[in-house]
């Protein structure tokens, strides 16, 4: 619930930005110089990208969260009790000696998004958050793909 709030938090400071951004946009096309129209553009251009990048995020945590729950009601999230510092966050080592065991099964069967996902899991408990993220885009793709495979 707290990403969501921090979601919304950031989508609404992107929002006053590129308001505030577009204002300044078209001062800077309208005064005639140069430089200014330079920045004017620039002042376009970098919002949009913000934009895109922003639902680009949001998309990817629709996403994950959809898979998230498959494998919830399928009962396939991983089953471990892991000891968790008092914020909730996995203590690393914990993670760390659970890890080969995901890492194994993506080996086994690299078409299955359901481990990759697992995978992705084990990876963001161990910290590493950067294959964590690539984990679970993985298997947001081969979902996909098994989808568009099943439907046709």
């Amino acid at each position: 619930m707290s990403a969501r709030i921090g979601v919304a938090v950031i989508a609404a400071a992107l929002a006053l930005y590129i308001v505030v951004a577009g204002q300044r946009a078209v001062l800077f096309l309208t005064s005639g110089e140069p430089v200014g129209i330079v920045m004017g553009l620039a002042l376009i251009v970098l919002p949009l990208i913000a934009v895109w990048a922003l639902g680009r995020e949001i998309l990817f945590g629709v996403q994950a969260e959809r898979l998230g729950r498959r494998l919830e009601t399928e009962h396939a999230l991983p089953e471990e009790e892991l000891a968790a510092r008092p914020s909730g966050r996995v203590l690393r080592e914990e993670a760390d000696a659970v890890f080969p065991r995901y890492r194994e099964a993506v080996e086994a069967a690299p078409e299955d998004w359901r481990a990759w996902y697992r995978l992705g899991l084990a990876y963001d408990g161990s910290g590493d958050r950067r294959r964590a993220r690539a984990s679970v885009r993985t298997a947001i793709r081969l979902e996909r793909r098994a989808r568009r495979t099943a439907a046709a």
